[in-house]
């Protein structure tokens, strides 16, 4: 069996170990190539203008793209082009359609005032790249309909460290008003997408990537600071007026009923995990 990692940074390396330690050959899309572990065959490209060369016995495609700027136009040409590129080259070269999962995120669910969410709910994303997300993901639903998107939440894990240094360091803040916010380790991310490409099964169109605890973010500013044994940070001036909201609150249920199980159900046992330095982050 060959998997495919388009975008093999930090999550999709990850993902490609897990698979290569399952004996599978796992070829890395991306444009530095050289970086990758040995376990995983290089191949040099730039999704957004060119078009990748899989092997005809592809069986499984990750697609985990990450934009090299932070606008519109960077998010375009990451998830927009890079998705034409991939899905024309499954078309000419895989003999047979392989398994395809598509790592999007939760911001297209534009939900501020902390309600539930799940796959029911309609995907209406109101910022711009939030947006191009979403457009991204029905041009590979009109050109591969049996695609999987899986909706990560904000992904952490082993050397995101920038909340834990603010909160070292001093100078962090907390919000004057709830706010929730959605997680998931980056380990458990990996998972979930071996899960869901290799389960018996065939996968649902759309799967929430995201742990059993949605949780306001001033409960996990206040785990941090007290397991660094550091002052709880000051609450913030509201500057932006509550313009915000409150965030939204994720369920996964449907990963959870399609067989996956956590190794990081919530924030505590995942930061407990960074915190002692378990794992690295790939570069």
């Amino acid at each position: 069996m060959t998997v495919v990692i388009a975008g093999c940074g930090d999550l999709g390396t990850e993902t490609g170990l897990r698979f290569a330690a399952l004996e599978h050959r796992v070829i890395g899309l991306r444009r530095s190539a050289e970086k990758l572990p040995p376990e995983i065959e290089g191949q040099s490209v730039d999704l957004s203008a060119g078009l990748p060369l899989l092997p005809a016995d592809t069986t499984i495609v990750m697609i985990a793209m990450s934009p090299d700027e932070r606008s519109v136009d960077g998010y375009r040409r990451a998830y927009v082009d890079s998705v034409r590129s991939i899905a024309t080259a499954i078309h000419r070269d895989c003999a047979q359609p392989p398994r395809v999962v598509y790592v999007s995120s939760t911001a297209v669910y534009g939900v501020t005032d902390g309600s539930w969410v799940d796959e029911s709910t309609i995907a209406e994303p109101t910022s711009p790249t939030a947006i191009v997300l979403r457009e991204a993901e029905d041009l590979l639903l009109e050109l591969i309909p049996a695609a999987t998107i899986l909706r990560l939440a904000g992904i952490y894990g082993p050397g995101r460290t920038r909340q834990v240094d603010r909160i070292r360091e001093g100078i962090e803040t907390m919000s004057p008003k709830p706010r929730f916010t959605n997680l998931i380790h980056r380990d458990d991310a990996a998972a979930a997408i071996v899960h869901l490409t290799t389960m018996n099964a065939e996968p649902a169109t759309v799967y929430i990537g995201v742990d059993d605890c949605p949780t306001d973010q001033r409960e996990i500013v206040e785990f941090l600071a007290h397991s660094l044994d550091r002052p709880v940070p000051p609450v913030a001036a509201d500057a932006d007026g509550g313009s915000r909201g409150q965030g939204k609150r994720c369920r996964n249920t449907r990963l959870r009923e399609s067989g996956f199980e956590f190794t990081y159900p919530s924030y505590r046992e995942g930061y407990v995990a960074v915190l002692a330095g378990t794992g690295i982050r790939h570069p």
